[in-house]
């Protein structure tokens, strides 16, 4: 197994150019004054197709394509961004599209999955799914586009906090520790490769809701453990059963890793929505949980860079989240 490098986000910035959007940097001032602290959030709520998932599904096809490798049918297994992401940048490449995924996919991104033009398959559990594309993926003329477990899938995340990381140089800002949701591992993991060039005393974290926490156990246990059932979450992007053996080889490399309750997710979701005026999903609100629980421990003021991974939500989640006002309890570092 050879784990891709900084070489390979560098490389995947320069394919993906002009097919993503270059996505702002936003914070607020009262969550600021409230924690103390400066948090930062990279708003890939904001991409095209509503999550930083684009970046890597476009890298993987636009190099596939680039090195004429790339066949008539793509195949993919997601919970929804990644469906999205695939059926988006499939098209692009002129390429059929199908999805492989879960009867509890999300609505809103099963909807838009359809609309860029990819044919849904869905399956009672989302290892029915996986193993219904590894079938696909054995057909002639069919490629499989993984959700996470490749180096160009990692290359191109990591390309969000790449640029992340620029827009930061350009600021004169230099953070002192980058958060971000982990389901598979793509993102956070590729978070670490281009902090480690850019932004090399910066710690790297990562967070995952305790419903569904493969990843965690598989850190604590030093070997990947998989989830026996589908988790019951509302961050629905993070319900992967198990990461793959890249990502956890770079997932153990992680300076820290946060679990965050679904009582902390939904409270979350509603103030990060609230006080950046942004859409965004509960997968990546979570990761304020694991902030917070490290600012406390911290003894300085700190600049914090969260990667907000996408802004696909149903309205039957958005219920969930505002069963409860928390809206009422003001956002405060404990400690």
């Amino acid at each position: 197994m050879i784990l891709p490098t900084f070489l390979d986000v560098q490389a995947a910035q320069q394919r993906i150019a002009g097919k993503v959007d270059t996505t702002p940097i936003v914070t607020s001032n009262l969550l600021n004054d409230w924690l103390g602290h400066t948090v930062l959030f990279k708003a890939e709520c904001l991409q095209t197709t509503g999550a930083f998932k684009l970046r890597g599904a476009t890298n993987f096809i636009q190099r596939a394509l680039a090195e004429d490798r790339l066949p008539d049918y793509i195949v993919a297994n997601s919970s929804g961004n990644h469906a999205q992401a695939v059926a988006y940048a499939g098209a692009d490449a002129g390429r059929d599209v199908t999805i492989f995924s879960t009867e509890n996919i999300s609505a809103v991104k099963a909807q838009g999955t359809i609309e860029y033009g990819a044919d849904l398959r869905l399956f009672p559990t989302r290892l029915e799914a996986d193993e219904a594309v590894k079938a696909a993926a054995n057909e002639d003329n069919v490629i499989w586009v993984p959700p996470f477990n490749h180096s160009d899938i990692i290359s191109g995340q990591g390309t969000a906090t790449l640029e992340a990381l620029e827009q930061c140089r350009s600021q004169n800002i230099t953070p002192d520790a980058i958060f971000a949701p982990c389901g598979g591992g793509g993102l956070v993991s590729g978070a670490l490769l281009a902090a480690r060039e850019l932004a090399h005393k910066a710690q790297v974290i990562g967070v995952e809701p305790e419903n569904a926490n493969d990843a965690s156990i598989s850190l604590q246990q030093g070997a990947i453990h998989t989830l026996s059932g589908t988790p019951n979450t509302l961050a629905d992007g993070a319900a992967t059963p198990a990461v793959g053996d890249m990502t956890f080889a770079l997932l153990q490399e992680l300076d820290g890793f946060y679990e965050a309750s679904e009582i902390h997710i939904a409270y979350w979701t509603q103030w990060l929505q609230h006080l950046l005026k942004l859409h965004i999903e509960p997968t990546c609100c979570m990761t304020m949980a694991g902030v917070v629980s490290w600012l406390a421990e911290q003894n300085s003021p700190q600049t914090v860079l969260v990667m907000l991974s996408g802004g696909n939500i149903s309205v039957q989640n958005m219920q969930k989240i505002y069963e409860v006002d928390y809206l009422q309890q003001v956002p405060k570092v404990s400690g």
